[in-house]
């Protein structure tokens, strides 16, 4: 299902100190963390999928998984460092195609899309398949992502060109999380920690609400006006609540996997 990156075009220019940084360094573990988890937690497909970041200071490269490795096997040094045109400025192997084409259009499209996490977990993925509104917004969970979504309607084939990624970051517009139909999902935020936090929570919400419709009864939604003011009140905790979960799951893996540090 995965297809390797055809030639690359003119790298980027660096300055010596670029990649050295202890920003960079952090970017990496804490990238490099969310795929340990996200692994034990089922949320990776094979060798498919995807999670990115943008290197701190720099505008114009991005961290992401190399072609080929699956999610349990990524460390810190493992990731690729990536510019806009398809050139590995460091590390070793060259990113899948469609990890090219989707999250490095994302993260030039959209600045704010400081991480961009693809993934074809079970349940959202689930809930991708169907006709009509992925979520329903009939529980708590779900309502940490109320105005938050958009839902790309138009599955197209694989992203293995430019014009597939732009249409895809068109589609996320000003949303956080975009419902790819007939193929997955994808969740962007400010940080690497947000990211992570959204993903987690958006395949939880998605479980519960798949489970929920498994008896065969009439889903209840929230009312709007208490969805949104629900969202409000989660919202303003969110960011630290974002870094807390990060740094919880950095301390189990330190525990048990400390191999993801490397």
């Amino acid at each position: 299902m995965a297809h390797a990156l055809g030639a690359p075009r003119a790298p980027a220019v660096l300055r010596n100190s670029d990649l050295d940084q202890e920003a960079v360094h952090q970017a990496r573990v804490d990238l490099a963390a969310c795929f340990r988890m996200a692994a034990r937690m089922g949320l990776h497909e094979g060798i498919c999928n995807h999670l990115s970041a943008m290197v701190p200071g720099r505008e114009d490269l991005f961290l992401v998984n190399p072609y080929g490795w699956a999610f349990s096997e990524i460390t810190a040094s493992r990731l690729l460092i990536c510019d806009f045109h398809g050139n590995v400025v460091a590390g070793e192997g060259m990113p899948e195609a469609t990890a090219f084409f989707i999250h490095g259009r994302l993260h030039m499209k959209h600045p704010r899309a400081q991480a961009a996490f693809h993934t074809h977990m079970p349940n959202a993925t689930a809930l991708s398949m169907l006709e009509g509104p992925p979520l329903v917004w009939a529980g708590q969970s779900a309502l940490k992502f109320y105005g938050r979504t958009a839902v790309d309607e138009d599955y197209n084939g694989l992203a293995l060109d430019e014009a597939e990624g732009d249409r895809i970051a068109a589609t996320m517009g000003e949303a956080d999380i975009v419902f790819m139909k007939n193929h997955g999902v994808m969740v962007v935020g400010p940080s690497i920690a947000e990211a992570w936090d959204d993903l987690y929570y958006l395949e939880r919400a998605c479980e519960v609400q798949r489970m929920a419709q498994a008896t065969g009864r009439t889903l209840k939604p929230v009312p709007a006006e208490l969805a949104q003011r629900t969202y409000d009140q989660m919202r303003e905790g969110d960011r630290e609540s974002a870094r807390l979960h990060l740094e919880s799951i950095k301390r189990i893996l330190a525990r048990e996997e400390p191999g993801y540090l490397d």
